[in-house]
């Protein structure tokens, strides 16, 4: 079977700003567990319900050893066989 590769990055980098008399640890990182529980969940759901509109595309989600806290990677297959 012959198979052709492409791949595709969309990177989400996430920055916050605080004043400068900021101590480093005072909001218990709320912002990442904000991203983490809120806005990963909901942007991973509307990601594949967008997926699933294009049937002859297959979507799963593909560990390559890295953390799911730091990458998700979205496989998508299509059979021309």
């Amino acid at each position: 079977m012959y198979i052709e590769e492409k791949t595709f990055n969309l990177r989400f980098s996430l920055e916050v700003k605080f004043s400068n008399n900021y101590d480093g640890d005072e909001d218990e990182c709320v912002w990442l567990r904000e991203w983490e529980q809120r806005i990963k969940p909901h942007l991973m759901k509307a990601v594949f319900t967008s997926l699933r509109e294009h049937l002859e595309w297959t979507a799963r989600i593909r560990n390559r050893g890295m953390s799911q806290d730091d990458e998700i990677e979205i496989a998508l297959t299509r059979d021309f066989s």
